[in-house]
């Protein structure tokens, strides 16, 4: 087994057990290494690839915040991975679309009114009507919406998927938005359906909020893949 393997398999074993919990210290590097029967050096190597994948975060220093703490943070893991298959073309930009067609849709027909945030997702909406908005902070926040939608579903994993989908097409995404001739009109169209989703999701129209979505990321999709000269190809998924 590696070492990082070794790691990850005692840290979860602690979170099991109810010994660890997100937020805790891991102990000192000495008394970890002596604990799990390895090197030192591999005991630094398996905590770099730990914190690479989101399992810990290490910060150097004194105080609360220093040395290294369990974070868990498994979007970017699947970001990571993400971005790797799309690098190695396994996994098309045309995939991550289906993808959240199927999470957005089964997100809003789940959802919980009781359980949604709305205050956070309607504050979303109001920063995007900015007319001064940049097309990348726009991006940003219709990310961080949709992701905010989602979790009135109550499944973690699912907002978790979602943010690393965004997550691991950003740079493409933006590369497309400002390709497009008229971004203001564009936006301004955005702008409508999200108010428009958003008001079903409030009224538990969870129905009609799932078909406006289809609708939405359908859109959007199909005007940032097609050009007048037939020269792009159907690659692109946000909104």
């Amino acid at each position: 087994m590696k070492a990082h393997e070794t790691v990850m398999g005692w840290v979860t074993a602690e979170l099991q057990s109810g010994r660890l919990s997100i937020g805790d210290h891991l102990p000192g590097e000495r008394a970890l290494a002596e604990t799990l029967g390895v090197s030192r050096g591999s005991l630094r190597e398996a905590l770099r690839v730990l914190e690479a994948v989101g399992a810990i975060r290490t910060s150097t220093g004194s105080g609360p915040r220093s040395g290294t703490i369990i974070t868990a943070s498994p979007g970017q893991a699947l970001a990571l991975s993400l971005n790797l298959q799309l690098a190695t073309r396994h996994v098309e930009h045309a995939h991550v679309f289906e993808v959240r067609l199927l999470l957005e849709a089964w997100s809003a027909e789940h959802a919980d009114l009781a359980s949604g945030d709305w205050p956070t997702a309607e504050r979303l909406l109001d920063r995007m009507d900015d007319p001064g908005l940049g097309v990348p902070e726009f991006l940003q926040l219709d990310a961080e919406f949709h992701v905010a939608l989602s979790r009135a579903a109550g499944n973690p994993l699912i907002s978790t998927l979602m943010d690393a989908l965004r997550t691991s097409i950003a740079d493409h995404t933006l590369a497309r938005a400002q390709a497009l001739p008229d971004w203001p009109t564009t936006a301004t169209r955005l702008r409508a359906e999200h108010r428009g989703i958003y008001e079903r999701m409030r009224a538990d129209d969870r129905e009609g909020a799932a078909a406006l979505l289809r609708d939405h990321i359908r859109g959007y999709y199909a005007e940032t893949s097609t050009e007048p000269d037939g020269a792009r190809t159907a690659t692109d998924a946000t909104g």
